[in-house]
């Protein structure tokens, strides 16, 4: 089973892809999408969803997972994030991908043992869960968090 994790965001979203065969995890690939910052926002999401469109259509994922929205001090940025996880969200559903949803302190206990753990411990944990993966940013790294996650927390 591919499994698809998922961390939007306006400026990069990162996406990682694990293969679970029984209780084993390999990587498969992983990126980012990233929009302009000048674009109007209308574009900066159309190249969001079409990027997360490529990327399903490359890989053929079998589901994808997500983190659960949070919320920022500052309302504008939740708005932004919201806007940019529907676009990726959208990207899942135009392929009929299941799409399932985690909270973030979930996502770091599932990976770490800790729902508090820093971004570090995660990115460490990651290497010890997929070796030899070479991941592509900080937000490709939580993606892959994302997806192993899912893969320990869901029936497959």
């Amino acid at each position: 089973m591919l499994i698809l994790g998922l961390d939007p965001s306006l400026s990069c979203t990162g996406w990682g892809i694990v293969r679970v065969e029984g209780s084993r995890l390999s990587h498969i690939a992983n990126g980012q999408v990233k929009s302009d910052a000048k674009a109007p926002m209308a574009e900066r999401l159309a190249a969001l969803q079409a990027g997360i469109a490529a990327v399903i259509a490359a890989y053929h994922p079998d589901r994808a997972a997500a983190e659960e929205i949070y919320l920022n001090k500052n309302p504008q940025s939740t708005l932004k994030l919201a806007q940019a996880r529907g676009a990726v969200l959208a990207a899942c559903g135009a392929a009929a991908l299941e799409v399932r949803e985690h909270a973030a302190r979930l996502v770091k206990k599932a990976v770490v043992g800790t729902g508090a753990a820093e971004k570090a411990q995660v990115q460490a944990m990651l290497k010890v869960l997929l070796p030899g993966a070479l991941v592509a940013g900080a937000d490709a790294a939580d993606a892959l968090a994302v997806a192993i996650a899912d893969a320990h927390l869901g029936p497959r």
